[in-house]
This record gives structure tokens, sequence and C-alpha cells, in this order.
């Protein structure tokens, strides 16, 4: 069975994705991903000629609620429990630094 994905591959998706792993998870992570892309690869080679487009396999309908702003008085408790927040907003890193080089 040939390698579909190499750690070279995997580390360079981490990276894209903000992770870092040691070598020893980059080792563990190689063949697991393989592994699950061959299971896509597999589903790809079932016939479903004739089947009907699945876009919902429950008979619900909605059940979720409606969706209503809704001042629970909590915020100074969440606040509180943030590690980092300023004029009432919790604060978070940056997810994209267009600073860096591409």
């Amino acid at each position: 069975m040939a390698n579909r994905i190499n750690r070279e591959q995997v580390q360079h998706v981490a990276g894209l994705a903000k992770l870092e792993f040691t070598d020893a998870e980059l080792d563990a992570f190689t063949p697991q991903l393989d592994d699950i892309i061959g299971m896509f690869e597999t589903l790809s080679e079932v016939d479903t000629d004739g089947v009907e487009v699945t876009s919902n396999v429950s008979d619900q309908l909605n059940v979720m609620r409606e969706d209503v702003a809704d001042n629970w008085g909590q915020s100074a408790a969440l606040l509180k429990n943030a590690p980092d927040a300023a004029r009432g907003f919790i604060k978070v890193p940056a997810i994209i630094d267009e600073s860096e080089d591409n």
C-alpha cells in the first residue's frame, strides 16, 4: 500500500493550523492520518448509482429554540474567569498574523 500522506505534509498542515507537534507525535499521527485518508478512498469506491441524495438523516424539522439575545447578568463572572479582558470583552490572541512571511 502506498503512503497517501507523508510526515512533511502532516507537519505543513499542522503549521497552517498553528499546531506544534513533537517528532514522536508526527511519527504517530502520520500513519493515523494515512489510514483515515485510506478509509475515504475506500468509500469513494462504493457504487452509489441510483442512491437518492440524503440531505438530512432525521425526520425532525427544526428542534432548536428561537435565537433570542438574553442578558443573564453573568458577564462579570465570565470576564473574571477569562485569562485576559478589556472594556467588557475577552481578549484573545490574533489567529491571523499578517506580519509573517508567506
